[in-house]
Parts: structure tokens; sequence; C-alpha cells
């Protein structure tokens, strides 16, 4: 599943602006390229990269971006190379570090300790920045489901394969229609259950 730079920024809590922003090289290196399409007019990014960008922004609420974007040139330096969605980086509010199994890694300045953050705290809800929370990213809205193992992780209506465009798609099409009204069930019959 290939998402746009509006639905990754949806989904991930950071804007479209931050977005391009951290495709570009900084001092220290990009945050992160898409690995699907970089380029502008049509930037896609993986699902992996959305576990990657939700990352950045929950270290985004206690560390610069300079530090982060330090933090990843300093891994890359140490030799991973992996997409940034494998690593489990922490923050303890001044630093970002790399945890693999028992050894903490400090990586932008003197080792120390810092609480761990857990991959369930990048899936679920949490605050960005003032007045932004990022919504769960299996269950962004009401009715509306996310799951790598139901068409690739395309957004779908929940409890069902339907994708969740074909039926904004149907929903505002009906605006067109002039003779009478219609449902999505109308338009789409036989929705998998």
């Amino acid at each position: 599943m290939a998402y746009t730079a509006q639905l990754a920024a949806a989904l991930s809590g950071a804007t479209q602006r931050q977005l391009s922003h951290w495709r570009r090289e900084g001092g220290a290196g990009p945050v992160l390229v898409p690995e699907i399409a970089a380029k502008p007019p049509r930037v896609l990014y993986s699902f992996r990269d959305l576990l990657a960008l939700r990352t950045c922004v929950f270290l985004r609420r206690t560390v610069s971006l300079q530090r982060v974007r330090k933090a990843i040139d300093n891994l890359r330096g140490l030799g991973e190379y992996e997409h940034l969605s494998r690593y489990r980086l922490v923050s303890d509010g001044g630093t970002v570090m790399l945890v693999d199994g028992g050894t903490v890694t400090n990586l932008v300045r003197s080792p120390g300790q810092g609480a761990l953050v857990m991959m369930g705290d990048i899936l679920e809800p949490f605050a960005a920045r003032e007045g932004v929370v990022v919504p769960s990213l299996f269950h962004p809205r009401r009715s509306l489901e996310i799951d790598p193992e139901t068409r690739g992780g395309e957004p779908v209506v929940a409890g069902t394969r339907v994708p969740y465009d074909l039926v904004a798609g149907l929903v505002r099409a009906r605006l067109n229609f002039s003779c009478g009204r219609y449902t999505v069930t109308d338009l789409h019959p036989d929705p998998p259950r």
C-alpha cells in the first residue's frame, strides 16, 4: 500500500510541510526518505515509513528536530542502514537513544538512561503538540481501519475489505446525482462483511 503525503501526514501527526522538510537534506541528512516515491509531484510512503514517521513525531514531543536528525545520522554512522522503522528509538527529553536488546546507545551525546518507548506508544493515539492528537494508526476514525494484512494496509471501512476511498468517492459522486437519493449499498450492493 502506498500512502500519499496527505494521508501520511494525517496518520503520523506531522504536517505535510513537515514531511516535505523531513525529506530534504539537513545538516545531518534527511529524517526519512520515503521508500516508494520521494520526488514531487507524487510522494508516496510505505507502511514502514508511517511507523518511522510516527516515531519521529513521538520523539519530537520532547526532542528538537536537530537532535532527531543528528541521532539518525549517528545511527547511520554506526553502520545501521536498515529502515528507520526497524529500530527502537527512545528519548529522555534531552537526547535520543537506540535500544537494541539489553544495550542502550546514546545517539546524540554521552551515554545515559531513558524511559523506554514501546511500539504500542506510537501505534495508539498520542499528543504530537499542543492541540494536535495523532489518531490510532489501526483505527484512525470510527468506521475506518488500517491493517497491513487487509488490502496491504489500505484504509478500509471497518469490518470489511471495502476501500475507504471507494466509499468516499461514491458519497462524493452522490452530490452530482440529480435523480433521487442513493445509499452506498445501492451503488456498491455487496460489501464484504
